[in-house]
């Protein structure tokens, strides 16, 4: 029974985790229209590389964990196609810093786990080991989204923490979590309790916040109705001020001086007339 439990989460927590790995889909879209990355990280890809390299590793190192290596396979080829793509539309000085990132995270940084794990650690403490880190990095990825969190508070909006990601990152917690605890392979059940609680915390949020960009953009066009109705009446006093200032001309001509033997630019005589009239008749509160 316990066997078919965990076959069973460990499928499901397959299915969601697929789901949560295509969500970065919509953001290259958008880079591929753009032509360009700028403005967008590579950082969650590379480190979402790094994650899937160490529970591989961490899988192989336990007995009938063929789920765990399934997702986690899919992933690394997953978040390898999105830095490639990345990297294809990187400005330079973008391209250099994800390209050094690899190569400290993903192969000095997973070489060193490989290498220490294999020749200082033996057999069920070399599984420990790897066990201990997969689980605090997974703590450090799932506090990462606490800085979208404080975004999000602060401007109150969900611009950029969509549902239906945040859905899916909880969703799959829980499916890990059971998996994990029928298991009790505590390495992933731990981790994925924080995830759930973080998950629920952004929906919530959502929940709270999915209305406030509605409300700015009714502010916003109530302004531009404003300012478009008082246009036309500035449109009247340029008018008027025009039509004055021509009467005065007519009334009492303006001498137009010349410079060094030259006559003025016409925009340079009608701002010496508009000068002129101000003077004479000074608006109030001017």
């Amino acid at each position: 029974m316990t066997n078919y439990l965990d076959f069973a989460f460990g499928l499901l927590g397959n299915i969601v985790s697929f789901m949560v790995f295509l969500a970065p889909l919509p953001t290259f879209h958008q880079i591929y229209k753009r032509k360009s990355s700028e403005g967008f990280q590579s950082v969650p890809y590379v480190v979402g590389l790094f994650s899937a390299m160490l529970w591989i590793y961490y899988a192989l190192l336990k007995p009938d964990t063929t789920l765990l290596i399934t997702i986690n396979s899919v992933g690394c080829f997953i978040q390898t196609t999105y830095i490639c793509f990345y990297l294809f539309y990187a400005p330079k000085s973008a391209r250099l810093q994800t390209l050094a990132l690899v190569f400290l995270l993903n192969v000095v940084g997973m070489g060193l786990i490989v290498v220490l794990t294999q020749f200082v650690a033996k057999g069920y403490n070399r599984a420990a080991i790897v066990g201990w880190i997969c689980l605090v990095f997974s703590l450090c990825v799932f506090i990462a989204p606490l800085c979208v969190v404080r975004q999000v508070v602060r401007t109150k909006s969900v611009e950029y923490m969509p549902f239906l990601l945040s859905f899916f990152l909880t969703l799959s917690a829980v499916m890990w979590f059971f998996y994990g605890l029928i298991r009790k392979d505590y390495n992933i059940a731990i981790p994925n309790v924080l995830g759930f609680i973080f998950g629920v915390i952004q929906m919530m949020l959502y929940v709270m916040y999915k209305n406030t960009k509605k409300v700015v953009e009714e502010k916003l066009q109530e302004i531009q109705m404003e300012d478009h109705h008082k246009i036309p009446e500035q449109i009247i006093d340029v008018e008027k001020l025009s039509a004055v200032v021509c009467s005065e001309i007519i009334n009492n001509p303006v001498f137009v001086p010349r410079l060094n033997g030259a006559e003025m630019a016409k925009p340079e005589i009608e701002t010496l007339i508009i000068s002129s009239y101000l003077e004479k008749h000074p608006r109030n509160g001017s």
